[in-house]
């Protein structure tokens, strides 16, 4: 073939594209099973912090299956006995699609020092793309014990504070119910306005972000205060 013909130029072109799409194939399936299993690690490590138990993902596995001692599914408030997915696989941005008494979600039960906590998953959504959490619940299923949060692509120094630790931290000690059981959920207020037990200070300059943790926490929760109050 004249290697100079355009004949030769395209049919050169195509099978290196060819070959060069065979050998990403391949890469992208070799790697997946290693991928996936640093998302189930990540997620591990995320729950365990809600409860201020950090650890290096190599040491996920050992320390999930030490302190989380229950996967629960939860549907309008009950335990799911037969659920068709397990806890840990839920999807919580499929979930959320779903209203709040019809959809399946995960409660994690962990034991720490001998103190039982609940481990509410929290998905919604940001100023740029999708948030997430999680908050620990005391044994009395309503004082907090710690939270964490993440996002996927919030402003840095604005909205992407919430995954930072001085945000977090001003969860702890907040309450879900008040004194006669009825659900408040934790209002984010503007920054040094929070005033009682039910309200976090949000991040200046991250309104839209801090309203969407607000919105997040109070339309996860509705989907656990019935098996909260059955609790006590």
């Amino acid at each position: 073939m004249d290697i100079n013909s355009n004949k030769y130029t395209y049919t050169f072109a195509i099978i290196l594209v060819v070959v060069v799409a065979a050998l990403l194939s391949f890469a992208s399936i070799g790697l997946k099973p290693f991928q996936q299993k640093n998302i189930v690690l990540e997620k591990k490590q995320n729950i365990l912090k809600s409860i201020n138990i950090v650890v290096e993902r190599d040491q996920a596995d050992e320390a999930y299956d030490k302190y989380i001692k229950e996967s629960l599914v939860i549907q309008n408030g009950k335990v799911v006995s037969d659920p068709k997915v397990p806890a840990f696989d839920i999807d919580m941005a499929e979930a959320i699609r779903s209203s709040t008494d019809e959809r399946s979600v995960p409660l994690y039960v962990a034991d720490k020092d001998g103190e039982r906590y609940y481990i509410v998953p929290l998905r919604g959504k940001g100023l740029w793309g999708p948030i997430w959490g999680y908050i620990a619940l005391k044994d009395d299923a309503n004082t907090v014990a710690g939270a964490t949060f993440d996002h996927q692509g919030e402003t840095p120094g604005l909205g992407a504070e919430i995954a930072q630790q001085a945000f977090q931290d001003e969860f702890t000690g907040k309450r879900i119910m008040d004194d006669d059981g009825d659900f408040k959920s934790i209002r984010v207020v503007k920054k040094g306005q929070a005033s009682d037990d039910f309200q976090v200070d949000g991040i200046s300059g991250g309104t839209i972000t801090s309203n969407g943790v607000d919105a997040m926490i109070e339309d996860n929760f509705k989907s656990y205060i019935g098996y909260f109050s059955s609790l006590k």
